[in-house]
């Protein structure tokens, strides 16, 4: 199950939502690419953009049903593997799996993307 209590301030959760909000307006071109493909229930189930977990993470796209977290790595990531992977930790000891695509996959083989997701899916 996924439920798991964090103590966030009302305030950092206020500022994660805000920065959500902006996130879901200013999406990277593979975010745009792979949103197109997973909203309104096109792969089965319901995804969200930009969602905030844990009280302190922001996902790119979250299946609750499921459990599904999945990442999009573009340049920026490059330099924060590490950091990622203590995040992906903390995300999957909360029950949640994640799925890490590179953006470059998603805006080169859309196709290939998708069906990764799928197969996480069931």
């Amino acid at each position: 199950m996924r439920t798991v209590k964090t103590t966030v301030s009302l305030q950092r959760r206020l500022e994660l939502e805000k920065r959500a909000r902006w996130m879901r307006r200013s999406p990277t071109a593979g975010e745009y690419l792979l949103w197109r493909e997973l909203r309104s229930k096109k792969q089965g189930v319901q995804f969200r953009r930009q969602a905030v977990l844990l009280g302190r993470f922001i996902v790119d796209f979250y299946a609750a049903s499921v459990g599904l977290v999945v990442e999009l790595d573009g340049g920026y990531h490059v330099e924060r593997t590490r950091a990622d992977a203590r995040r992906d930790a903390a995300l999957q000891r909360a029950g949640y799996q994640v799925l890490r695509l590179s953006e470059s996959l998603v805006t080169s083989q859309l196709e290939v993307a998708v069906a990764r997701v799928r197969e996480r899916l069931g």
